[in-house]
């Protein structure tokens, strides 16, 4: 078994140390019938947008095999499970509570809380109720109050039995992938949408937050961003002033607000008519104190410039360019830069406590002889931990870690081309097996000095 070498006196081998796997509702849950259309089942029906043209109908089928799922987590050892709520199962077009949908939920949670496995609870994985689209999606500031009257409803029927709740996951994806370029649903382009979107998002979850605290005060709330820091190409000037636009426009846009009440500095370079609608008290709203903050990693850009002005000045080097290492993905592999993203985040902002909230790597897995020796990926989860390893030691508060994916699902406009899972799921028998990275997980958390368990 190849080994992942964290010291014993490590963080991460402590008791107190979350670790787990994670999972979102669109990606493996399937039973379309039994909840609203989302914008990702608009978007998988337009020619072209998904890679394979697939859809999400079935996926995982995780609504039918949820028992087993459960099984499977448990026996990987971990001590957490990050997964989303759909939107659309849990609740009606009027606003009610759909009870055979919250009824999943439930048993799900209860199971895991039987098992001592911590249930973290993602509010919004990306699959906004298609009906709110048709008025606007997250273009209409209602939707944000849409979204806190959902969290408001759910919250009061699960309460503490969750132990994190999580409003957003990865914000910049839903409005800069789904509202500014495209390439996400519900595919809509322009940058004047991408920031709109993106403010009625961080408004969103700033308003869930107070109601959140008041139905689960014992439990854990925040958000989930991800991060993918911008180096520059090279050291000249014009490079390094492209690299940090790039930082701001793609992280920081969202991490300031929340951390900071303010949008970046380089707000003002946005034309006139980009520049996102923002009444007062929006961003006092938006800076609601958080009991954690999600970070999902998976890369770096590597950024340069292209001689223009503004936000239209830098451009992302394709990996392939710079990258001694891919996952099939196209991808970098650059351990180093989690670290250096941690230790520069905890310079510039006042931080709560931190959650890796995903982290891993899809590579061409393939079975053989009833095994899938996915080495690639067990070297990466090592690296990985190391690293945040090395963030621990040099006192970055990371209170948990959790690898994505639990299994083979949906990934987005890659279709099921893409396989993140530390469990192989095959799409015909929907049977699931582990790979060579769960069995080395599980054996990392079963010779913890202080075990996990």
């Amino acid at each position: 078994m190849n080994k992942i070498d964290i010291p014993s006196t490590s963080r991460i081998r402590h008791r107190d140390f979350i670790f787990g796997v994670a999972t979102a509702a669109f990606q493996i849950e399937g039973d379309v019938n039994n909840r609203l259309p989302c914008i990702w089942d608009t978007f998988c029906r337009i020619p072209g947008k998904i890679s394979d043209h697939s859809n999400g109908h079935i996926a995982c089928n995780h609504i039918e095999y949820w028992q087993q799922d459960i099984e499977l987590i448990s026996s990987l050892g971990v001590n957490a499970y990050r997964f989303s709520i759909s939107w659309g199962r849990v609740m009606t077009a009027s606003g009610q509570i759909n009870p055979q949908g919250l009824a999943f939920y439930r048993q799900l949670i209860d199971a895991l809380n039987r098992k001592g496995i911590k249930a973290f609870v993602t509010l919004y994985h990306w699959d906004l109720p298609q009906y709110l689209e048709d008025k606007g999606g997250w273009l209409n500031r209602e939707t944000a109050y849409h979204f806190r009257d959902y969290a408001d409803a759910i919250s009061r029927e699960l309460g503490d039995s969750v132990y994190a709740y999580t409003t957003l996951n990865e914000p910049f994806c839903s409005a800069h992938l789904g509202y500014e370029t495209g390439v996400h649903a519900p595919g809509k382009i322009g940058q004047a949408h991408g920031r709109q979107a993106a403010h009625h998002l961080l408004l969103a979850h700033g308003l869930a937050m107070p109601v959140l605290r008041k139905n689960a005060p014992n439990s854990q709330h925040g958000i989930v961003v991800n991060i993918a820091p911008c180096d520059p190409l090279t050291q000249f000037t014009d490079d390094i002033r492209a690299a940090k636009l790039a930082d701001d426009y793609l992280n920081h846009w969202y991490i300031s607000p929340l951390l900071k009440g303010t949008y970046p500095d380089s707000f003002s370079q946005l034309p006139s008519n980009a520049r996102p609608h923002i009444e007062d008290g929006d961003m006092a709203i938006i800076q609601a104190p958080l009991d954690y903050f999600g970070i999902n990693y998976y890369t770096r850009n590597v950024v340069c410039s292209n001689g223009r002005r503004g936000f239209e000045g830098f451009e992302i080097v394709p990996p392939k360019k710079v990258a001694m290492s891919l996952t099939a993905m196209g991808w970098e592999v650059t351990p180093i830069s989690l670290t250096k993203m941690l230790l520069t985040l905890a310079m510039e902002y006042d931080l709560p406590p931190i959650y890796i909230t995903e982290n891993g790597a899809a590579y061409d897995d393939q079975i053989i002889d009833d095994e899938i020796n996915d080495m690639q990926r067990v070297e990466y989860y090592k690296q990985h931990l190391s690293a945040l390893d090395r963030a621990i030691n040099a006192g970055v508060n990371v209170q948990g870690y959790f690898a994505w994916s639990l299994m083979d699902n949906f990934e987005w406009a890659e279709g099921y081309q893409k396989r993140f899972g530390l469990c192989y799921v095959d799409y015909t028998t929907l049977v699931r097996t582990p790979k060579r990275s769960a069995l080395t997980i599980k054996h990392f958390l079963e010779q913890k000095t202080d075990a996990i368990r």
